[in-house]
C-alpha cells in the first residue's frame, strides 16, 4: 500500500482535465492506497454543497476511503463558508499541505 498526495488547484469547470484528479483518486483507493486529495486555489470551488455535475460526488461511490482536504485560506477569498461545505470534505491549511507533502513515502502530484 503506498500513501499518494493529489493537489488540485484548477477550477473543474473551466478546464476539462482536473476531473482526471478525482478519477485518480478513487482508482488509487480503491486498489487499497491512503489517498489525500488536497484541494487548493479555484480547486475549492468543488467543495460547496449542491453544486451540479460536482467531481467530489462521484468519490464516495468508488472511494470511501479518500480524505479530502480543502485550504481555509482558498475558501476563505472565494467566498465559501465552512457551513456550505459538502459533507466528508475537510478545512486544511497550507501548513498541513507541507507536513502530508514531506511524510516519508509520500507520492505527491500537483495540477
Amino acid at each position: 500500500m503506498s500513501n499518494y498526495l493529489l493537489i488540485e488547484s484548477r477550477d473543474p469547470f473551466e478546464y476539462g482535465d482536473t476531473r482526471y484528479m478525482y478519477s485518480l483518486a478513487g482508482d488509487l483507493a480503491g486498489k487499497g492506497n491512503e489517498v489525500t486529495l488536497f484541494l487548493i486555489q479555484n480547486g475549492v470551488l468543488t467543495t460547496r454543497s449542491g453544486v451540479k455535475d460536482n467531481p467530489l460526488d462521484s468519490l464516495p461511490k468508488g472511494a470511501r476511503s479518500v480524505k479530502v482536504l480543502a485550504d481555509e485560506f482558498s475558501l476563505r477569498e472565494r467566498g465559501i463558508s465552512q457551513s456550505s461545505l459538502s459533507g466528508g470534505v475537510k478545512v486544511s491549511n497550507v501548513d498541513n499541505l507541507v507536513d502530508l507533502l514531506v511524510q516519508e513515502g509520500t507520492k505527491a502530484v500537483w495540477h
